[in-house]
């Protein structure tokens, strides 16, 4: 079975695959520089600082004579990482020597930062103002709920019990590639969706980020001002609020998009926007604070609620619906009560998973970071014969390959089959063959040059 996987990348990964004329471009902003800055390993961020004020290149060789023998490792991935931002630029002489420089943008702009320091185009609203706002842990419970809602209109529309607070066409948006439609069909899931629903809710966040940026362009909108906005929010403060007005047009309609998937850690959104009667506000949160940080971030994991048991009964302490709805991609739910799902992990459950594209790894991957915290600090947290048993139902799936072929017989001499052989295992393409009555299997990508090829003989 073909595994399908999204990879939800690092937002300065995504940062790194703009091209070099965009990337140079977000470095004449002071506060992108020292995002950038933030996010690189620590031994990058020493190399940037050392090179600050040198104007001149600096050779791969006196580079390497900074660092010591078991370093050399984590000094070949701090360069890569400068390379991949255009923070360094490589440059290779005649003399095949590998030379550094600082991208001079990114070291002018940084050096004025941190003489000068820099004003954010934004102050926040007075407290006189914004007094009536909600509180961080009600925006958190609210974005939630919203958030919720939205897997389950992704699971299926009637699942949710109320709409959400955006357009068709943003929706289209955030799902695409998640949900396939054909004709007068329902939409459904797609490989991408079924395991879309099973990440941890961070990665599934930097997945719509991602995907919202890439086809930002179809929008007529730059990906790199979006990237811009989103790197310039890490420097405001978590909680406060922040008048709309200050925003431009492409700020705005981020503002719309998926920054209004929610907000904080047991979110997935970047900022939250409320209206006042006269203003409007939109208030960063911690994932905003924390773009340039990495994706697998322990601290913004949310609590577990899953207990699984040796006999392969699943306890979920939840009222939430749409947990119900993801055990149910691969389990058979037994009953519900007001705070607690009951579930069995069967083996025609998880065929019916493997079946829509989600792996026994993920499955896996999905109870150990939801576990209850009853059971989180046991090691294993899942049983071992649970973990063991849906991996060794998924290889029953995987032990037949088929493999599209094509059967050749009746050669009229051994020196003809032999060559045929020969031919078949220059091209990678023999599958099985039999001396004695001359008959040989290949692969079906071949057959017209095998033709080919008997035809000359002939």
């Amino acid at each position: 079975m073909p595994q399908v996987r999204i990879i939800a990348k690092n937002f300065m990964d995504m940062v790194a695959s703009l091209p070099a004329v965009k990337l140079d471009k977000l470095y004449d902003n002071t506060f992108i520089c020292e995002a950038i800055l933030r996010s690189l390993p620590p031994l990058a961020k020493k190399y940037v600082l050392e090179m600050l004020y040198i104007d001149s290149p600096i050779t791969a060789k006196s580079m390497e004579e900074w660092v010591l023998a078991d370093g050399f490792s984590k000094h070949r991935v701090a360069i890569d990482r400068l390379i991949q931002l255009r923070v360094f630029t490589e440059t290779v002489d005649r003399k095949k020597e590998t030379t550094y420089r600082l991208n001079p943008t990114f070291q002018t702009n940084l050096q004025k930062h941190l003489i000068h320091g820099g004003v954010l185009p934004r102050e926040s609203m007075p407290s006189n103002i914004t007094v009536r706002l909600p509180s961080l842990e009600d925006l958190e419970a609210e974005a939630l709920e919203q958030w919720e809602c939205f897997l389950l209109h992704l699971i299926s529309s009637a699942h949710a019990e109320r709409l959400t607070n955006f357009s068709s066409s943003m929706m289209k948006v955030f799902q695409r590639g998640l949900l396939s439609q054909r004709d007068k069909e329902a939409p459904r899931l797609t490989v991408n969706g079924f395991q879309f629903l099973l990440m941890d809710t961070n990665a599934q966040l930097w997945y719509i980020i991602r995907e919202y940026i890439s086809n930002s362009e179809e929008r007529g909108v730059d990906p790199a001002d979006l990237i811009s906005f989103l790197l310039e929010l890490s420097f405001h403060v978590t909680g406060e609020a922040y008048n709309m007005n200050t925003l431009n047009e492409v700020q705005r309609n981020a503002n719309q998009g998926p920054c209004r998937l929610g907000l904080g850690q047991t979110s997935a959104g970047v900022a939250s926007t409320i209206l006042g009667r006269k203003e409007s506000w939109f208030i960063p949160t911690k994932l905003a604070t924390n773009l340039s940080v990495s994706l697998s971030d322990s601290s913004s994991r949310k609590q577990g609620f899953v207990v699984v048991e040796t006999n392969f009964r699943l306890y979920a302490y939840s009222t939430s619906k749409l947990h119900c709805e993801i055990l149910r991609l691969f389990s058979r739910i037994e009953y519900q009560l007001p705070n607690l799902i009951v579930c069995a992990i069967t083996k025609e459950s998880l065929y019916n998973a493997f079946e829509n594209g989600i792996t026994a790894e993920q499955i896996i991957s999905f109870l150990q970071q939801n576990a209850h915290p009853r059971v989180a600090e046991r090691m294993p947290s899942v049983p071992e014969n649970v973990t063991d048993q849906i991996r060794l139902w998924e290889s029953d799936l995987n032990r037949i390959e088929m493999t599209p072929s094509h059967l050749y017989d009746g050669f009229p001499s051994r020196e003809v089959f032999e060559g045929a052989c020969d031919f078949a295992r220059e091209c990678n393409a023999l599958l099985w063959e039999d001396s004695k009555k001359m008959r040989l299997v290949v692969k079906g990508e071949i057959h017209t040059e095998m033709r080919k090829h008997l035809q000359n003989q002939k």
